[in-house]
């Protein structure tokens, strides 16, 4: 089980299926989608992406089924936060690329059963 109470499987099924939600919201925005969950020594990015100013956005996506425990934009405080950009500057070296400036974003996917699925994009939110 995850923290979250449901088996690792569903939980991971879940946050395929927000990420999923949150790359169509982002290509429908106009946003190119350059790599999907990149992992190094120290955690995972969900996406990389680039807005349609030309700006490098890293993004966490939080899906949840419910707000029981908070709505999933809030689950990414200043410990993640400070993890999230730890993980922006490993993404860049191990690309080699120096942009002149990235964000970090996260967007939220709320999938409660039998009702309409909701998102929530904070932009640079560390």
């Amino acid at each position: 089980m995850n923290g979250g109470g449901m088996p690792w499987s569903q939980a991971r099924e879940l946050g395929d299926v927000g990420e999923e939600i949150a790359c169509a919201h982002l290509e429908d925005l106009g946003w190119s989608v350059v790599e999907r969950n990149w992992r190094c020594n120290i955690g995972e990015l969900d996406l990389v992406a680039i807005d349609p100013q030309g700006e490098l956005v890293f993004c966490e996506v939080k899906t949840r089924r419910s707000t029981r425990c908070g709505f999933p934009v809030e689950a990414v405080g200043p410990d993640k936060a400070r993890r999230l950009r730890r993980l922006a500057w490993a993404w860049l070296a191990d690309r080699e690329k120096r942009p002149p400036s990235f964000r970090i974003d996260v967007i939220g996917v709320l999938c409660p059963p039998g009702a309409p699925i909701t998102l929530q994009h904070l932009q640079a939110v560390a």
